[in-house]
């Protein structure tokens, strides 16, 4: 029995030698310790455009009902982190990223103005205007079959909609 375990251990023991020795003769440029090699994997792995961009749609659903609601400050909270959602596009997306930049900073920014005037009426015509902006982005950019609508209720329903709050009380 004792030989046995033995003979086990020096194979699996061999085996082990074997291997390590294959792994250590890998080409340079493919050992994880290759700085370019860590980057592009950490690239990899963070999102592109399409999973911060479902956040934005729901941030962006959430928003219309804080603001119906008169809760003015989870509407700039939204707003506010909605467009910190698609920060990862800055890196995987470097060609796509201005497209939303220049939505965020110029067409967005009237929704934001009507979110920081607590001001309905201008928020809802602004906010549609912003569904239209947004459709039309999608066809340009070859996502015509993402349609946004305004939806019966908020994609978040764990949200307290109705507290009342101003859009200064967000923190900076």
């Amino acid at each position: 029995m004792a030989k046995k375990l033995l003979m086990i251990v020096a194979v699996a023991g061999l085996m082990s030698f074997i291997w390590l020795n294959a792994v250590n003769s890998a080409d340079e440029t493919q050992k994880p310790n290759n700085l370019q090699v860590q980057i592009d994997a950490v690239k990899a792995a963070i999102p592109k455009f399409a999973v911060p961009m479902r956040e934005v749609g729901d941030r962006f659903q959430n928003m219309y009902f804080a603001a119906q609601g008169g809760n003015w400050g989870l509407a700039a909270y939204m707003s506010k982190y909605m467009n910190s959602a698609m920060n990862p596009a800055k890196l995987t997306k470097p060609a796509e990223y201005p497209a939303w930049a220049g939505f965020y900073n110029n067409t967005f920014a009237k929704v934001n103005e009507a979110i920081t005037a607590q001001d309905f009426k201008s928020f809802e015509k602004t906010y549609s205007d912003a569904i239209n902006r947004c459709n039309a982005c999608h066809g340009v950019m070859g996502y015509g079959f993402i349609k946004v609508i305004k939806q019966n209720t908020a994609s978040d329903l764990g949200v307290e909609y109705n507290l009342k709050s101003k859009a200064t009380d967000v923190p900076k």
